[in-house]
């Protein structure tokens, strides 16, 4: 079932909310909805694109939090060692930064055209940054 539509650039992309292994971040994310910020590709992380979020707090800890998001997943790292943030996997993915090994609250996972979101993902590793856009799914 989806329930959220991720616009990266022209693309739009069908996502579901993971209720079942972070409930808290799921919560705080949808509060925010709808939202747009500005991707750009990850650093250290893989085949990846972050949201970079600086100091803003959340309020949440760890809920599941995974270093390794499958392609297509969403996780929310709520700030510490390293600023808060979001990343998207279109690959594989080993999340960490310049502090080392990070790990982030698995929240959104797109459920379609995960080798559309890989094309998006080289196009910003080579080209910059993308706008990104969350909005729930009207009925």
């Amino acid at each position: 079932m989806s329930e959220v539509v991720v616009t990266i650039g022209d693309e739009r992309f069908e996502a579901r909310f993971q209720d079942d292994l972070a409930p808290r971040t799921c919560a705080r994310f949808r509060a925010l909805l709808p939202w747009s910020e500005r991707i750009i590709h990850v650093r250290w992380s893989g085949e990846g694109c972050w949201i970079p979020l600086g100091d803003l707090d959340f309020e949440l800890g760890y809920e599941n939090a995974t270093s390794h998001p499958r392609p297509g997943e969403f996780i929310l790292y709520p700030g510490g060692v390293s600023e808060t943030e979001i990343l998207v996997a279109y690959g594989g993915v080993s999340f960490a930064s310049k502090a080392g090994q990070l790990a982030g609250n698995p929240f959104l996972i797109i459920t379609e055209k995960l080798d559309v979101l890989a094309r998006i993902g080289r196009d910003v590793l080579w080209q910059g940054a993308r706008e990104i856009g969350f909005a729930l799914k009207a009925d």
